[in-house]
């Protein structure tokens, strides 16, 4: 929905009547994905998309019907060869489309995506089933509404703290925002803990949490993973990271190695020194940062930037030894006995891996350990809750 908030933005500043209808979810070849809006004012004006032109005039029509009610709707659409004139999508996918009004309280939404900052939205959805549609003149009835009176984020407000100005440059750290129902506004702390991990990693859909159905509308760039050394173990990394939801960079000075056909799962392979790179690429406190080459010419100087990041997690591929001259190194480089305890190494947790996958494997469960707060134990040595309600601070 970012596409349309400057609209939205001046449709509430000019106090005008509006309803959204949003893609909860999708089956078949729907055309549109979760997170797919079009928005109509109570003038008739419409802006967006929900089907690429399938289904946007009875999506239109609702919208103005939830605009003259108040009451949001739930319906489905789909493929219907009972009528030639039925509508429905002739791609054959299925969607469902919430629609639902503007409200006052969505203006903080709103101004986070006009200003491109790191936001989701909250919905609750009606415990009945979705309702097919049927045109007006089959007797539509609105269903049930959600409870959908926003307010600005409050309490459950998720944001992080702006970066200190000791940070290096190329580190940012992103307010993460979430925007809630009004009687959702104190925020459980179980479901506060879930639709933050969406968020951070960019996730839009429909989820069964905390005994209620919501539909988290996510808008932020997915978390970065940044692999510095083009070796087989590279490769399986970007494999799980992509897997995970992040951007995966693949860095290396040796441009006879780094090559796209040798990482095919990595978003964008650079040929450039570690620490040149990293000094000059855009890092916040989600990215990970791996340091596979065990070679002290390259790792030295990339972990004496790293190291002075404020990023979730960065880790060394390395024997104990390697590690001990590595540490040995970069005190000589002037890091301090807090900055190389942000150090990983050898990296990952003791999983017993042999092979690269195995390997990513291990490295994997480390820093998602990290930042979800788990021990690394097994389940079954482990009593309470088996999610961690409280994220820490990395």
């Amino acid at each position: 929905m970012r596409e349309l908030a400057p609209a939205l933005r001046a449709w509430l500043a000019e106090g005008r009547a509006f309803a959204v209808a949003s893609v909860v979810s999708t089956s078949g070849s729907a055309p549109r994905q979760p997170g797919a809006a079009l928005a109509v004012s109570i003038d008739g004006e419409a802006i967006g998309s929900v089907s690429g032109g399938c289904v946007e005039g009875a999506v239109y029509e609702l919208c103005l019907e939830v605009i003259s009610t108040g009451q949001a709707v739930l319906r489905r659409f789909g493929y219907s060869d009972d009528e030639a004139f039925a509508v429905g999508l002739t791609c054959g996918g299925i969607i469902d489309v919430l629609v639902w009004p503007g409200a006052d309280g969505l203006a903080g939404y709103v101004e986070s995506l006009a200003a491109d900052e790191p936001v989701a939205l909250v919905r609750t959805l009606p415990d009945s089933e979705v309702t097919p549609y049927s045109p007006p003149d089959r007797g539509l009835t609105p269903a049930s509404p959600p409870d959908l009176g926003f307010t600005p984020p409050a309490s459950p407000d998720l944001g992080l703290t702006p970066a200190s100005s000791s940070a290096s440059p190329g580190a940012t750290r992103p307010r993460l925002t979430v925007v809630w129902p009004a009687r959702d506004s104190g925020g459980d702390p179980e479901l506060v803990a879930e639709v933050r991990a969406m968020l951070e990693a960019g996730q839009t859909g429909v989820r069964d949490l905390c005994s209620r159905r919501v539909f988290v509308e996510s808008h932020t760039p997915p978390p970065r993973m940044i692999v510095f050394g083009a070796i087989d173990f590279a490769a399986a990394l970007t494999k799980v990271g992509r897997l995970l939801g992040y951007h995966v960079t693949v860095c290396d000075a040796r441009p006879v190695f780094a090559t796209p056909r040798r990482f095919p799962d990595a978003h964008e392979v650079v040929v450039e020194w570690p620490h040149r790179y990293l000094a000059r690429t855009p890092v916040d406190t989600r990215t990970v940062i791996a340091v596979l080459t065990h070679d002290a010419k390259f790792d030295v100087p990339l972990l004496e930037v790293a190291l002075r990041l404020d990023v979730a997690y960065v880790g060394a591929m390395g024997s104990r030894r390697t590690h001990d001259d590595r540490l040995d190194r970069l005190r000589a480089a002037g890091l301090t006995d807090g900055e190389l305890a942000q150090l990983h190494s050898p990296i990952g947790l003791y999983l017993g891996a042999r092979t690269p996958e195995e390997t990513a494997l291990s490295i994997a469960a480390e820093f998602v350990a990290l930042r979800r707060g788990g021990t690394g134990l097994p389940l079954s040595a482990t009593t309470g809750p088996i999610h961690s309600r409280l994220r820490p601070a990395v």
